[in-house]
């Protein structure tokens, strides 16, 4: 069984990003995404409602990272380390060979090849470091975007779930 460890924290870059670990300094970003109604449009969480709820989620996301739960990174253009959006990996199956991903963009950002980038160096990260044999993205089945993201970057529909508000979609991309 692996062992997964996100300590030191594993910071990533691209041509154009660096994925980093969020700090306080995060807190108006984190607020602005968080209580963004397009940007929440299809996750299942409560809006943010305050800075000090920025705070909480970044407080709670880092004790997650220290405990090796999850592993969320900041976006951020190189140029600037101001947070434009969110990428994780989380959910880790008993046995550590399963993960999921899960992504937000500040809407200025999308459509520009950003979450294309994040997501690549993601994935290449959960298989080559991690040592995953599969990372499924549950994705509602009206949010086009990141379906079309997921299927861009070969990860299949497996599974449909039809809850009471919604209809989810399981996606897989298996080492």
């Amino acid at each position: 069984m692996n062992d997964i460890q996100f300590s030191p924290f594993p910071n990533l870059s691209t041509n154009r990003l660096i994925l980093r670990q969020m700090h306080n300094d995060d807190k108006k970003a984190i607020f602005a995404l968080r209580s963004d109604k397009n940007v929440s449009e299809f996750i299942d969480r409560p809006i943010a409602n305050s800075i000090d709820d920025a705070l909480e989620y970044i407080e709670m996301i880092n004790d997650g990272i220290e405990q090796n739960k999850w592993i969320l990174w900041a976006i951020t253009l190189k140029d600037s380390d101001d947070l434009i959006g969110t990428i994780c990996l989380w959910n880790f199956s008993t046995d550590q060979l399963k993960g999921e991903i899960g992504y937000e963009l500040s809407p200025i950002f999308q459509g520009k090849g950003i979450m294309q980038e994040a997501l690549q160096t993601v994935i290449e990260f959960g298989f080559e470091d991690l040592n995953l044999r599969s990372i499924e993205g549950i994705v509602n089945e009206k949010n086009e975007k990141s379906i079309q993201l997921l299927e861009k970057n070969q990860f299949f529909k497996c599974e449909v779930i039809d809850e009471a508000k919604s209809t989810s979609i399981i996606y897989t991309l298996t080492r």
